[in-house]
């Protein structure tokens, strides 16, 4: 090994747009019979339970909405609720119109957008569960609710791409705190020994004692008689415990923010307890802002469906919180 000292570079600074603008390139790719999404549909829906934060915000729009949707003889609430989750999650989601024997309308049912393929003629789908398995929809049944991306016209994306990497950063930080505890290496201490009073036996057994409070018998106190010995003979170095701890819980709460900030839903819903002595300030009124800002826009998005069937099938009731008339103001119809 070389004595004379070493120096390396990790690199010029890269900037973080540079590599993300890849993506701006990739199309719809085209199969012989429909095009694939831009993005991975089972990774959408596996990241969907990266982080505790990310999922909640998505369920609690779609209990609320829920909760305000009137069913009807078309489409019943467990159909909407599916319909909703995968709007949500996907950016995209389908209603197959079933027809009676007249043509007529009997129910709306949606498929499971995770396999819905769009045909090369745009007004044609396909449902593709797995490989050679293909289903052609009669074209003209399936209503396609699109959140809209800049760059393609065929799929839609969700609206939080921009925060996946603190939702995966916060199950990074999850996980590796799991893996630390379950490991029974808690201490991340060097035990730095110079007393000459020990003799090699004593060395072996403290060492074997050590090894025993790993893992199952993690937290057990280890006992060390050094007769003899002198002041810091036996000393305890520690390594990152407390970096560790503090980076572990800033990651967490920044990535909490960034999440809640690409859902808008205010922390207050998600029952997030605050540690300045404020708080959050008043939960009915921040309820009342998001329902106005945030859920009467998406039922509005919903009710998209009654304009291609020509029919009224999606409606939904009054909030609580919001002041008499205001659904009918984004485009809702009383019962009457």
């Amino acid at each position: 090994m070389s004595e004379h000292p070493e120096l390396f570079t990790f690199g010029d600074p890269e900037p973080v747009l540079s590599p993300r603008g890849l993506l701006d390139y990739l199309e719809c790719a085209r199969l012989s019979k429909w095009y694939e999404p831009p993005l991975s549909l089972d990774g959408l829906a596996r990241a969907a339970n990266a982080s505790v934060f990310h999922a909640s915000a998505m369920f609690v729009k779609r209990n609320i909405l829920s909760h305000a949707f009137i069913p009807s003889k078309y489409l019943s609430r467990a159909d909407f609720n599916r319909f909703c989750w995968e709007f949500l999650v996907f950016g995209n989601a389908y209603l197959e119109k079933k027809e009676n024997r007249l043509g007529g309308l009997l129910s709306l049912v949606p498929p499971l957008a995770k396999y819905v393929r769009r045909a090369l003629d745009l007004d044609e789908y396909f449902f593709v569960p797995m490989f050679r398995v293909e289903h052609k929809f009669k074209k003209g049944t399936i209503f396609h609710l699109i959140e809209p991306d800049l760059h393609q016209e065929v799929y839609g994306l969700p609206q939080y791409l921009a925060a996946l990497n603190s939702a995966f950063l916060n199950e990074a930080a999850t996980l590796f705190r799991r893996r630390y505890f379950k490991n029974g290496s808690h201490a991340g201490c060097i035990f730095y020994m110079t007393d000459a009073a020990h003799n090699q036996e004593d060395i072996d057994d403290f060492r074997t004692a050590l090894k025993e409070s790993k893992g199952p018998g993690n937290f057990r106190n280890v006992f060390m008689y050094a007769p003899n010995g002198k002041k810091d003979g036996l000393q305890v170095i520690p390594v990152s415990e407390v970096a560790a701890k503090d980076d572990f819980l800033n990651i967490k709460n920044t990535t909490r923010d960034d999440q809640l900030a690409a859902h808008r839903v205010p922390p207050q819903l998600m029952g997030i307890v605050p540690t300045n002595t404020g708080g959050f300030g008043d939960v009915e009124k921040a309820a009342a802002v998001f329902l106005a800002n945030e859920i009467l826009p998406l039922e509005a998005r919903f009710t998209e469906v009654n304009e291609w069937l020509g029919e009224e099938v999606v409606r939904f009731g009054p909030h609580a919180l919001l002041p008499e008339g205001d659904g009918e103001k984004s485009g809702k119809k009383s019962e009457d």
